[in-house]
This record gives C-alpha cells, sequence and structure tokens, in this order.
C-alpha cells in the first residue's frame, strides 16, 4: 500500500489482503517472510544486547553526576537506545532493503526476483553496496525517537495500569503471574499504537526510498521521494498503509514485549 501507484494505494488493508490472496494464495501474504525470519534474529540480539549492556554502563557513569535517580534511568535509556539503534541499523537496513522489494515484486514497475540473494546480487550490481543502505540515513535519524516513544508510551501505560488495579507505591501484595502478562500486553498493544501513529508517515517515506526507482536522473533521495509521495496523493498519502501497520505494530509490541519480559523473569537467578 505504501509504494503501489493508483487505486491499491487507497484501498482498505482488509481488500488488498483479499486481493494478494486472490492473485497469490497464502504464500502472497508470507513474501519475504523465510529472509525476515531468519534475518531477524541476529538483528534482535544484536539491538537487545547492546541495549542491556549500554544502559547498565551509561547508568553507573551516570553516579558521578549530581542527578536523581529517575534522571539518571532516563539519561541511561536515550544512551541506550542511541547504541541499539546505530548498532541494529547497520544490520536491519539492508535485511530491510531485501525482505521489501521480495514483498513488492509484481506490483507495476517493481523487478521479479528469485530470491534473497537475487536481491543482492542485482542492488549491488546496480548501484554497489550502498544500494544495500537505501534509507540508512532516515533509519538512524527517525528509529531512535520511534523507539524512546515505543518505550516511554509502555512505561507509562504499564504505570497507569498498575495504579488502576491497585498495585500502588506502597502496596505489598505481588500481581500474579497471569496479571503480569495481561498488564504488559495491554500496555504493549497501546505502545505500539501510539508508536505508529507518530513514525507511519517516516516508515511510508523510508520504504518507498528503499524499493522504487522511478526517481528519474540521480540517486534517490528523502526529499525526492517526499515530493513525488506528495504529488500523487497529497500529504494523506503519508499515511498509507496505517491500518495494516497499527495492527502490525499492536502485534509486535505485544508478543514482543510479553516474551521478552518472560524471558528476563525466567534468567534471573533465585534469592538464596
Amino acid at each position: 500500500m505504501q509504494v503501489a501507484e493508483g487505486g491499491l494505494s487507497h484501498m482498505s488493508g482488509f481488500v488488498v489482503f483479499r486481493k494478494i490472496l486472490r492473485s497469490d494464495g497464502i504464500p502472497g501474504v508470507f513474501r519475504g517472510f523465510g529472509t525476515s525470519a531468519v534475518g531477524a534474529l541476529p538483528g534482535r540480539i544484536l539491538a537487545l544486547t547492546s541495549l542491556e549492556i549500554s544502559k547498565e554502563m551509561a547508568f553507573k557513569y551516570s553516579e558521578h553526576f549530581d542527578m536523581s535517580e529517575a534522571s539518571r534511568i532516563a539519561v541511561a535509556n536515550g544512551v541506550a537506545g542511541l547504541v541499539s539503534s546505530t548498532f541494529s541499523s547497520s544490520y536491519s537496513v539492508p535485511l530491510d532493503v531485501v525482505c521489501q522489494r521480495l514483498m513488492v515484486q509484481g506490483l507495476p514497475g517493481m523487478q521479479t526476483y528469485r530470491g534473497p540473494f537475487d536481491v543482492i546480487n542485482k542492488v549491488v550490481r546496480s548501484e554497489g553496496l550502498r544500494g544495500l543502505y537505501r534509507g540508512f540515513g532516515i533509519t538512524l535519524l527517525t528509529q531512535s525517537p520511534a523507539s524512546a516513544l515505543w518505550w516511554s508510551s509502555y512505561g507509562g501505560a504499564q504505570h497507569a495500569i498498575w495504579r488502576s488495579l491497585g498495585y500502588g507505591n506502597g502496596t505489598q501484595k505481588k500481581p500474579s503471574h497471569t496479571e503480569l502478562v495481561a498488564v504488559q500486553a495491554t500496555a504493549g498493544t497501546i505502545a505500539g499504537a501510539c508508536s505508529s501513529i507518530i513514525t507511519t508517515p517516516i516508515d511510508t517515506i523510508k520504504t518507498r526510498l528503499q524499493v522504487m526507482d522511478n526517481y528519474g536522473s540521480g540517486r534517490p533521495s528523502v526529499m525526492k521521494t517526499t515530493r513525488l509521495l506528495l504529488r500523487e496523493d497529497g500529504w494523506r498519502g503519508l499515511y498509507r498503509g496505517f491500518g495494516p501497520r497499527f495492527l502490525n505494530m499492536s502485534l509486535w509490541g505485544t508478543s514482543m514485549i510479553v516474551t521478552y519480559e518472560l524471558i528476563k523473569r525466567l534468567s534471573v537467578k533465585p534469592e538464596q
């Protein structure tokens, strides 16, 4: 929906979903899944490992400054988000380019590929290695604020839900495992929804920059991509595919945070 021209970009997400099913069946909905699933694993490990390590280091280093604990936590999370974003973007941007080109092949004006390695081969042959890093700058500049928005929304939503359930600062009782999962899942859904509202325009520009080639002369750029999108669809074009992205971010946030928090709890050694 973000890159198609004409009628497809103005259809609802459900109509587009049915159209893909009719033309390509179930495999059409899962284009690029293998590359994304296998490729995302080392990327996620890199992102979360750098996040936790840099957060701990920044928090310890901030002890030397005259700051409140709340400020130290905020600074540590900010530094950790920046470091994590930088490390993960260096890996995730080429993966995004490959996955997105596999997803949109078959649309008018788009090349067809025999698989992920064919994508890499064709992109490198036509543009060199920098072709795999289309959108790296905008990803790097926007990933940190988007990540900060997600985590701050998650923390705020979780805090509000716990207080509404009667688990204030002075409460001695501990929530059950079911309550923990339910609250984290709800907060993750809210965080994903908030993040998608803010980041969809940036994601639309980034996706088009990474997969489209109809820019005329010169190398594609953020400004060229934005001008072309505005010329095609006006300002509402920035929110192409908002419905599916809204659902995706909410489901992704819920599944990611519940699994992540569960693994963190299981990894803590019991007190002796």
